[in-house]
């Protein structure tokens, strides 16, 4: 980062100068203050450094970005975390599943009395 240039939201939040080489400023624009302060919270700084410096440099917007979903899923559900969301998720589907079964069936059993009126001349059982 140079001079001109305003410190990361890293930097920001931590009050220290934001050098050239600065680990975070890629993926924490000075702009992106709140998702840096979610990171922070949840992981700490050292621990987010650790995690960065182990993946691969073209791999680590898509590390931050994960990072910053799984902390943001950390501050609403501090136990399960994305694990709550996906069961959730998971179960919402089920019971989705479930009336889209009911539907059909009934479809199938509406279908099969328009046949039964259809053949007996319009007259109901």
């Amino acid at each position: 980062m140079s001079v001109n240039c305003s410190p990361c939201a890293s930097c920001k939040l931590l009050r220290r100068r934001c050098s050239q080489n600065c680990l975070f400023a890629p993926y924490f624009p000075s702009n992106d203050l709140h998702n840096f302060a979610m990171v922070h919270r949840v992981f700490g700084c050292s621990n987010l450094t650790k995690m960065l410096k182990d993946v691969p440099v073209e791999q680590r917007g898509d590390a931050v970005k994960s990072l910053v979903y799984e902390a943001n899923a950390r501050v609403r559900n501090p136990v399960y975390g994305c694990v709550g969301i996906i069961s959730n998720l998971e179960i919402q589907v089920s019971e989705l599943q479930k009336q889209l079964a009911i539907a059909h069936a009934e479809i199938r059993t509406m279908k099969m009395q328009q046949e039964f009126m259809f053949i007996n001349g319009g007259i109901s059982p």
